[in-house]
Order: C-alpha cells, then structure tokens, then sequence
C-alpha cells in the first residue's frame, strides 16, 4: 500500500468511525436512558390524557396542498417549476418514491395508508404501510439533539409533551436530499424544515384530530397549516410493503424516459 492510498484509506476510516459514533454522542448529550429501558419505563410519571395505540386511518378528503398564494424561495421554485412542466408533459419530476426512497414527513402522515402506533409511556411508535416507514415521538421529556452532533433523516427526530388534552409534537433534524414537502407539486424539504403537530383525541377515542403546522424558510415564506382527521380501523394490520426497484419496473413513473432525474 502506497501513501497515498494509506492516507485515503485513513481518511475513509475516520468518517465511518464518525457515522458510527454519531448516534452514541447525540445519547451522551440527550443525557437520557432509552425509551424502552426498563428504568426509564418504571419511572412515575402521570396519566396521559388518552392512549393512541391502534391502527389509525385518514380518508384523504381533507387535502394536503400548499395555502392560497404560497410564496416559494427562489431554489425551491426550480423544482417546482420543473414540476409543473413534467406535469403538463405527462411526465414526472424526480419521483424519488417511486424509485424507494424514504416518503419521509410530512407525506408519511399525509398518504392515505394506514399507521399502527403503540403508544408506552416513553414514547409512541408509529409504523407506516407505507414502505413499513418507522416514525418515534419521544415523551421522556428529552431534549432535541444538538443539531452538531443530530444525525437527520427522513422522518426527524419528534420530541412530545401533552398540553392538557393535547399531544403536542415537536420534529426537527430533517435530511436536505431526496426529501419532499410535496412530492407531486415539486417541492422539497430542507435540513431547515420544523414540523409541529397538535393531535387531540375526539368521538369516544375513535377519532383523532391532527393539526400540521410547516415551516421551513429555505423552501417557503410564512407557516402552513393545515388539518387531518383520522379514524380508528380495528380491522387492519399493517402488513410488510417494501420497495424494490425490481418490483417497480413495470411501473411507467420508474422508467428513465418518464422521470427527470440529475
């Protein structure tokens, strides 16, 4: 082995010890147990006001679009505008779904699949169907991890508390790439992206009333707010639903002449 290669293999060394050591810091700064340690469970605590675990169903009426006269920064009106093009060609811009990447939020939420939550009294635990997408909202009374040290990603990090008879959700610590606000209208979310969710339970616990608030000042101007309301399906499972590529190609959106993609 030469020096030059020793030293690029030095360097890859270091970033993977980076990788790996990134989630032991961001638990160092948290200074928390996990949230299914035993200890943290057996900690007193008080009552919630209700228990979400189930599996929970939106029916898609109340749409996710953007608010009436939205205004987009000039980087993210590209996509958008590249959007609206392919559109207008029957084509599709980036449809990084459909080729497996992470949905991500807030179109994990907004997707009529159903969700299955199980709700501990350190967290609740929301599977997907949609591509079995894992979401944890943390109610140990942790702090967000410094966004130094955070590791993003699709679904951020969602830190809870109750207000009342409110589960109010806190997400930040989004990755910035493959990743959408709104996938069909072309536009992206950013690392700068803050979601805060309010989720009342209402009709005896059958339904639940979730209000979205958006922010993110590297794609849009201003908040947007909008609300689902989600039903309780006790007839349902979620089943394993991965994304192969494999499995797409007979999908029209998968194939190269009808997705733009850099």
């Amino acid at each position: 082995m030469n020096t030059s290669q020793l030293g690029r293999w030095a360097i890859g060394a270091l970033l993977l010890a980076a990788i790996v050591r990134a989630p032991d810091l961001a638990a160092q700064q948290r200074g928390t147990l996990g949230a299914v340690a035993p200890e943290n469970l057996a900690k007193p605590r008080p009552k919630p006001p209700f228990d979400l675990t189930g599996a929970w169903l939106h029916n898609g009426n109340e749409r996710f679009d953007p608010p009436a006269g939205f205004v987009l920064t000039p980087e993210a009106k590209v996509h958008y505008d590249a959007a609206q093009k392919a559109t207008a060609e029957g084509k599709l811009y980036r449809n990084d779904i459909g080729l497996c990447w992470p949905a991500g939020l807030p179109i994990m939420m907004t997707r009529v699949w159903p969700v299955t939550m199980i709700q501990l009294p350190t967290a609740v635990y929301m599977i997907s169907e949609l591509m079995n997408s894992l979401r944890v909202v943390y109610l140990d009374g942790r702090p967000h991890t410094d966004p130094d040290i955070a590791v993003p990603s699709f679904n951020g990090e969602s830190i809870g508390h109750w207000e009342g008879d409110t589960l109010v959700i806190d997400t930040t610590n989004f990755v910035d790439s493959h990743h959408w606000i709104h996938d069909r209208l072309g536009i992206p979310a950013s690392d700068a992206l803050h979601i805060v969710e309010r989720v009342k339970m209402l009709e005896g616990g059958n339904r639940l009333e979730m209000q979205i608030t958006l922010t993110d000042p590297k794609v849009f101007k201003g908040d947007w707010v909008f609300t689902k309301f989600w039903n309780r399906v006790n007839n349902r499972d979620i089943a394993e639903v991965e994304c192969l590529p494999d499995l797409n190609d007979h999908m029209p959106t998968v194939q190269s002449e009808l997705n733009i993609r850099k």
